[in-house]
């Protein structure tokens, strides 16, 4: 159970190691969407995505209760990174599982940060199946992605800043952000029923890893039809403890095709000038896709991060 406090004190624990990040508006970009559109910049955050949080507030307590002498985790990038530089913090020896395919901007920087890297084929099983290994090899502690309370917590402080600094005096409408395994999802959902109950939190997907769309509307975890989309880090499937939290706490998942994506990936870099990945444009483009259904709100969208490779632009 994540409770307001169990947030609160996620936040207290991570705080001396993170940045209390920018908000942004963009004057062009309202006035194209017809609302007003404040952005959570999670690209500038250490490790450039807000992954930090979770993996920090997970590694810190395994440090923290003396739990075990080294961490592990599987990973596509983002998460990979925040494991290994919340190791680093703590003096810990970070074994990360990274499907072959993951970005090499993602799998250089886990290396930066003092964590041995073990590829694996491009698949849940053999990420999990490589994560199995080295904890019979070293006796890591697993801190998964994002089926983890203590994860799910410290994503959860990226919201609770948005609505603290920009929230107060008028509730947002809409929180947006984008959906993978759930962590930020899960995370963003219950702060904002904690802290501002009246707004709504909706949820981006990509068409081509549509399955959190389709475990919303069963009731349980389904998979996705087709994995191909340039969103490398929302290509994981949701776990029964995100969805049972989603399907409680946020109100709808609407799904973009791999152009919108993209499209709304270079508004952000033309007009606002900062770097964002294709992940972080999901909300964004859902937004730029159903102006109607937004249009005189005020809204709140978490961008994730910032971790792009340069030489695979998708414009």
């Amino acid at each position: 159970m994540i409770t307001f406090d169990t947030i609160r004190e996620a936040h207290d624990r991570v705080r001396p190691h993170i940045h209390h990040t920018a908000v942004l508006t963009n004057h062009t970009i309202n006035d194209r969407v017809g609302a007003e559109l404040f952005f959570k910049c999670e690209n500038f955050q250490k490790i450039g995505a807000f992954k930090a949080r979770g993996g920090l507030n997970a590694v810190l307590q395994v440090a923290e209760r003396n739990e075990g002498n080294a961490v592990t985790t599987h990973s596509s990038g983002n998460h990979a990174q925040a494991v290994a530089f919340a190791a680093r913090q703590v003096g810990l020896p970070a074994y990360i599982v990274m499907p072959r395919t993951a970005p090499a901007v993602k799998k250089a920087a886990v290396l930066g940060y003092g964590a041995e890297v073990i590829e694996c084929e491009p698949t849940l099983e053999a990420r999990e199946a490589g994560v199995q290994a080295v904890i019979e090899r070293t006796g890591a502690v697993l801190v998964h992605p994002f089926d983890d309370d203590r994860v799910i917590a410290g994503q959860a402080t990226a919201a609770k800043e948005l609505i603290a600094d920009f929230g107060a005096d008028k509730p947002f409408d809409t929180i947006l952000a984008p959906v993978g395994g759930g962590g930020l999802l899960s995370g963003t959902a219950l702060t904002t029923y904690y802290l501002s109950p009246s707004t709504r939190v909706i949820a981006g997907e990509p068409e081509g890893a549509a399955d959190a769309v389709l475990s919303f509307q069963s009731g349980r975890v389904e998979k996705a039809p087709y994995i191909k989309t340039i969103a490398d880090g929302l290509m994981t499937s949701l776990s029964e403890r995100t969805l049972a939290i989603i399907r409680q706490h946020v109100s709808e998942i609407l799904t973009v095709s791999d152009d919108e994506i993209a499209a709304a990936m270079r508004l952000v870099w033309e007009r606002m000038k900062i770097i964002i990945e294709p992940s972080s444009a999901v909300p964004l483009a859902v937004v730029l896709k159903h102006t109607d259904q937004f249009a005189g709100q005020k809204i709140g969208i978490i961008i994730t991060g910032g971790n792009v490779d340069l030489g695979k632009l998708p414009f």
